[in-house]
């Protein structure tokens, strides 16, 4: 079964696009289940059956998998097995009449538009380290970009003539997102004084870079966000993808209308933006239920 995943993903990798963080999900999903084929002695895909799939998505519950990664996995599996079929290497796609197991969709954690000020005010110095942070955060939250996004940023990517930037998102998809003036600012400040002391004598054309003078990884902005938002007095734990929600939401507070967030977020269905609507939902709730006198 080894041979037919190494054809589906280069099936992802040469015909879709997908980026390398979403090949390595499809990757570890679907290695499972075929470890899990294997050991019911299945080494053909015509030999499947619903039932072996039912009896993964089983085992996959028992081992505490919650609904939402085992909706997940199952896509996978989808893609996957109608990938043999358009191949012909089977006749039959035993997920055709499988449902996804059901779960509540969480409202995203994000930051009040008073913590944010804090975290952008949070690097402090001059040091080519902080410029280079400061314009990460402020870059972050004017664009609301993933931070896989972020990070892979190329100086071709920026077109500070217009104020804006390229994100190239899932599937290679592009998007033009406005920068702010003083996201623009910030970063044009980190361009002229902070990169080139940071570059040293490599050669790259990401715009953000370690003190090594190569490529910032997603890992070493996390750990670089959680230190600025200790300082700046944040409780909770603050991930880079909470600043992408709370871009999406503090614009939506502010009158923004749907689509236009959903262009720059770069969803491809507008309902994954809509839960943006439920977030300011729920927040009114709360605040009526805290000040009202019969809340």
């Amino acid at each position: 079964m080894d041979q037919y995943l190494d054809y589906f993903l280069n099936y992802l990798t040469v015909e879709k696009g997908l980026s390398k963080n979403t090949l390595d999900a499809y990757s570890r999903d679907l290695s499972r289940y075929i470890t899990f084929l294997e050991q019911r002695k299945i080494c053909a895909p015509d030999r499947i059956q619903q039932l072996d799939l039912l009896a993964f998505l089983g085992r996959l519950k028992e081992d505490g998998m919650a609904a939402r990664s085992r909706a997940r996995c199952l896509s996978s599996l989808r893609m996957f097995h109608r990938f043999l079929l358009a191949e012909k290497h089977t006749e039959q796609d035993p997920t055709a009449l499988l449902e996804s197991p059901r779960a509540l969709q969480p409202l995203p954690k994000l930051l009040s538009q008073a913590e944010v000020e804090r975290l952008l005010a949070a690097p402090k110095g001059d040091s080519a380290l902080v410029l280079r942070d400061r314009a990460l955060l402020e870059v972050l939250y004017a664009t609301g970009m993933r931070v896989s996004e972020l990070v892979g940023l190329e100086l071709g990517d920026l077109k500070l003539d217009i104020g804006c930037v390229n994100a190239f998102g899932k599937g290679g998809k592009q998007r033009l997102i406005p920068l702010g003036e003083l996201a623009l600012e910030i970063l044009q400040q980190y361009l002229q004084n902070g990169r080139p002391l940071l570059l040293k004598k490599t050669l790259t054309d990401l715009v953000f870079l370690n003190r090594q003078g190569k490529g910032l990884s997603r890992q070493g902005f996390w750990k670089n966000l959680k230190r600025y938002a200790l300082a700046a007095g944040i409780r909770q734990a603050v991930y880079p993808h909470a600043l992408r929600h709370s871009f999406a939401t503090h614009l939506l507070e502010n009158g923004a209308d749907l689509r236009a967030v959903q262009t720059m977020l770069g969803h491809a269905d507008i309902s994954t933006t809509q839960i943006y609507t439920h977030v300011i939902q729920e927040r009114l709730k709360k605040l009526h239920q805290q000040y009202h006198p019969r809340g």
